[in-house]
């Protein structure tokens, strides 16, 4: 038998049909229609035809598995685009970029433009092979399958291959090739190669315009909700993304810095495992089922869930998750938290996760959390003690480094306190003292002894300013309870508070801190800047009030070059509100940490055991979680497999909605998941993270990719349904005008802001001048007419408040060692003997980023232990090990390293939780590990507290 003629029409056909299945809803009928194209052209034989006989049930696996391939319904997607397989030079593998470019100009060249009714990139698989198709027909075929199809067609059937999960779907892998393949074969005749020519193929509409284009240049931020918010400009041309650069000017001295993240948010944003369309779970929670949606599916599911549970349950039954990866003016969360104020209200919260504990602690003492000098004031120190603080790594700030620096520059001396040696420990500090996790106020305690019985402290300052350091200071009413010298001197429990005494606490030689304590009491001015990580523990409290005292002690508060410690706010320019803002009706709010508490025991939540504010108690457990930006739901929270437990169960928690760029660990357990709009793909303001003199005009460079929306639009679709449309957008305002009305309103109070449209040209704002705050200035230097806000109007060192909650054990009255649950001195330790700390990495934003394969070679996810436990346990560098406790399991690469204390082991957070079939977190996320145990006093996150075993993978 003669092997078949293999037409050119007939590969066009093929193609053509291949192109359209690929791109539009399942249909039975071009399922057949492919098959019997490709059997006419002679690439495959009837006998393979896995058409024949299909069912009704065939018919619908098949839509199912359609669906999950080519939109994006099952996680990993299967990635349809050329630039993700196929990059240029400088390029990761992503959509939108100069190989998407490449391909477009082959289309523009023929006067054509993929028709915008696909929602697609011009690099799809479907639209290159209408495009083959029409040239097959027309003429010039040949260069463009050699040069793109062919090359993509052999890494897309592949991933196809590797992602169906039907016989069929891979025999149509195998046609797919056998098409292409048969194209290429097909050589152009002499003239064939007509460019330019005008006709509207199919799947294209003509093209306008030439095709030459400058690249623009516009300016981004990143609106991550972390340490840097920097300003980064954005090459475009054609709609595509051709890189970033730097968005301040290199020889500028007050230039803002890059950092490595930086450079990398258009690989890791427009990546191809984006989310598509809108999805509905069809399967159970975490189960990772969805469907495809409308998007008026979809707002009118989320109206009528948000109106039927307000209508069951109250409004104390809905609530806005806690934490985003979009922190600007515009911000999804609370956009989402304005609308339901708007539909009678939701349960409110306080507190976050990065500082509870700080921010508690520093109003008891001094009444307010503003209690820090900026960042320009460090080159005024003689001392600066780094105590926990990391902000090489976390950025702490725009600039918070690059003031570091040039005060270490200037010859300030820095000592960095921290159980691993960190970025800044290594790059900026003189010396470095790694302490026990959970120990930090016993380190300071005995500081404070040194001082004070070497009579090193300024007591005409703790006579003046502070109340409780000594008996003669104790407030009326209180005179008979234990006062802080008396504590340190051992006066009730027999034990003096020495280094002697902290050194088997805290693992820090005796010597050491009494050299510490001598160098911060005679280095006057000195500043004590405390990073966040110290207080995530479970005596976070009481780590941040004993860390007071030592300011105090020495008078370094209130003047240039020292600081007060504890949240360290400041006063600094004024920055646009964010949008949406309102007051919500009900009043009771629950600390953020404790949301998976309020859906098991909502109603049980009081105000006197929960920190329930607002109202004494509940009135039902949350059945509603708007999850916006935010990878809290499972990933960031503590006690992973514990909080999916409480999620699985939809007859609690009854409806769940996520926004976001990806399938996240969070939207995974999410009843709707919506996607998300880029930096990249919407407007916004950024603005700084801590003290600042600038402001961005993040502008929208590319169009959302998919049917990406950015939440103000389809939130503002919800609104309608509830009836709260004009409130919501004052008026019917488009985004782009809420976002002039909030600059306009930050300009009445900095009038050196330019005019709006300036500044969006612009880009970048920074004031001319630097607003530089020093805490307490005027209590200092004027106390008889600026008194702390505090109730004495004396800093607190003894707190009758906290006295009057009535648990000296855990919640002291004045600043105290209080051991802290799986600590050093935990019984526990028995079984697990590591203590687990985590950290926020340079290579990530929370977890935003962990995606990045890029950064994940800049700085790969590892635990770190110190050489001598590695050899206890048996592992060696870069091998595996597996961590765990009665919380769960992680697996995990080991570095081994002398830049973190024995007994103490440190993962960064932020990984992406990935469970295998027996649960086990192949990724390495440390919140596997957390308890869900809150501070005593602020109710707050502790998820570095954590005991741990280690054994070799």
């Amino acid at each position: 038998m003669s092997e078949p003629t293999i037409s050119r029409a007939c590969v066009a056909r093929a193609l053509r049909l291949l192109g359209r299945f690929v791109l539009t809803p399942f249909e039975q009928t071009s399922w057949a229609g492919c098959w019997a194209a490709l059997t006419a052209g002679g690439l495959v034989v009837d006998d393979n035809d896995p058409a024949v006989g299909v069912t009704t049930e065939d018919a619908d696996c098949l839509a199912a598995e359609h669906e999950a391939l080519f939109f994006g319904t099952r996680f990993p997607c299967l990635e349809l685009w050329e630039s993700c397989y196929l990059t240029d030079e400088g390029d990761e593998p992503r959509l939108l970029g100069r190989r998407t470019e490449r391909v477009l100009g082959a289309y523009h060249r023929r006067g054509l433009v993929p028709d915008p009714a696909f929602g697609q990139p011009g690099d799809h698989w479907g639209i290159e092979a209408l495009f083959a198709a029409h040239l097959l027909e027309h003429g010039g075929a040949h260069d463009f399958v050699a040069g793109h199809l062919r090359p993509f067609t052999r890494r897309f059937t592949s991933a196809l291959t590797d992602h169906t999960v039907l016989p069929r779907y891979r025999a149509l892998a195998t046609a797919m090739a056998l098409a292409v393949d048969a194209a290429a074969s097909l050589r152009d005749s002499p003239g064939d190669d007509r460019a330019g020519r005008s006709e509207v193929a199919d799947g294209f509409v003509a093209a306008e315009g030439g095709w030459e284009a400058p690249v623009r240049i516009t300016m981004a931020c990143g609106l991550n909700n972390g340490g840097f918010r920097n300003p980064i400009r954005v090459l475009t041309r054609h709609g595509c993304v051709l890189g970033v650069e730097p968005g301040d000017q290199a020889d500028d001295p007050t230039a803002l810095p890059n950092i490595a993240i930086d450079f990398d948010y258009h690989n890791t944003f427009l990546s191809g495992q984006r989310l598509r369309y809108p999805l509905r779970r069809v399967g159970a929670r975490g189960e990772g089922r969805f469907e495809r949606i409308s998007w008026d599916e979809a707002v009118s599911l989320i109206a009528s869930g948000t109106r039927r549970i307000r209508e069951e349950y109250g409004p104390a039954a809905r609530y806005v998750n806690y934490a985003t990866g979009q922190s600007a003016v515009a911000r999804g969360s609370l956009m989402a938290q304005g609308l339901l104020a708007l539909d009678g209200g939701h349960l409110g919260s306080y507190n976050s996760y990065s500082a509870a504990c700080t921010a508690f602690a520093t109003k008891y003492t001094y009444g307010t959390g503003l209690s820090g000098n900026t960042p320009d004031d460090y080159p005024n120190s003689k001392l600066i003690i780094l105590w926990g603080h990391n902000p090489v790594e976390t950025g702490y700030g725009t600039g918070t480094s690059q003031w570091l620096r040039r005060a270490h520059d200037a010859g300030t001396i820095i000592v960095a306190v921290d159980p691993r040696m960190s970025d800044s420990a290594r790059e900026l500090a003189d010396h470095w003292i790694p302490l026990r996790p959970t120990t930090d106020s016993a380190l300071a305690d005995a500081m404070a002894h040194t001082i004070v019985s070497e009579g090193l402290h300024d007591q005409a300052f703790m006579d003046t300013y502070c109340m409780g350091f000594d008996a003669a200071h104790m407030p009326a009413g209180y005179e008979g309870e234990e006062d802080y010298l008396s504590y340190l001197y051992g006066r009730r429990d027999g034990i003096a508070k020495t280094p002697a005494w902290a050194e088997p606490i805290t693992g820090v030689p005796a010597a050491t801190i009494e050299w510490l304590a001598r160098l911060y009491a005679t280095s006057k001015p000195a500043a004590l800047l405390q990073g966040l990580g110290p207080q995530r523990h479970g005596n976070g409290e009481q780590t941040v009030r004993s860390s007071f005292v030592l300011p105090c002690l020495t008078g370094n508060i209130g003047i240039p070059g020292g600081t007060a410690a504890g949240v360290g706010g400041t006063r600094t320019h004024a920055t646009p509100p964010p949008i949406g803002a309102q007051q919500n009706p009900y009043p009771g709010k629950i600390p953020v940490f404790l949301w998976t508490r309020a859906i098991t025991d909502g109603s049980a939540m009081t105000s006197t055991h929960d920190g329930v504010q607002g109202v004494d108690r509940l009135e039902t457990p949350i059945k509603l979680i708007v999850n916006l930006a935010g990878n809290t739901l499972i990933n960031q929270h503590a006690d992973i497999n514990e909080t999916a437990r409480i999620l699985r169960d939809d007859s609690a928690c009854e409806l769940i909605v996520t926004s976001d760029l990806f399938m996240t660990p969070s939207a995974l357990f999410s009843d709707i998941v919506l996607p998300g709009a880029s930096i990249f793909e919407s407007d916004n303001i950024g603005t700084p993270w801590r003290p600042g003199d600038y402001l961005i005009a993040s502008t929208k460079c590319v169009e959302p990719v998919f049917e990406s929306r950015f939440e103000y639009d389809w939130l503002a679709e919800v609104a309608r349904e509830l009836g709260v449309h004009d409130e919501f957008t004052d008026g019917g305002k488009t985004l782009p005008e809420r976002l002039r009305d909030s600059y306009e309103k930050a300009r009445l109070s900095e009038p050196d802001l330019p005019d709006y449209a300036s500044f969006r040209t612009m880009g970048l704002f920074k004031h001319a001048s630097t607003r530089s705050y020093v805490a307490f200035r005027e209590q200092i230097e004027d106390f008889e007419h600026h008194r702390f806000p505090t109730p004495s109007g004396k800093i607190e060192i003894f707190s009758p408040a906290l006295q009057a909650l009535g648990n000296p054990r855990e919640i002291p009255a004045i600043p105290k060692y209080v051991p802290s649950f799986e600590g050093p001195q935990d019984e526990a330790v028995q079984r697990f003997p590591y203590q687990l700390i985590g950290w926020h990495t340079k290579r990530r934003t929370h977890s935003t980023l962990d995606t990045s394969p890029r950064l994940e070679r800049l700085e790969p996810h590892r635990l770190w232990m110190h050489p001598a436990d590695a050899a206890v346990i048996g592992v060696h560098d870069e091998e595996e090990a597996e961590v765990f406790n009665d919380r769960g399991t992680i697996r995990v690469r080991v570095m081994v390293t002398t830049r973190i204390m024995r007994g103490v082991v440190g993962l960064a957070q932020g990984a992406w939780y990935r469970p295998d079939a027996r649960g086990v977190d192949t990724r390495g996320n440390i919140n596997t590990l957390a308890t869900q145990r809150p501070t005593p006093l602020a109710k707050g996150n502790p998820q570095h507290s954590n005991l741990v075993a280690i054994r070799r993978a």
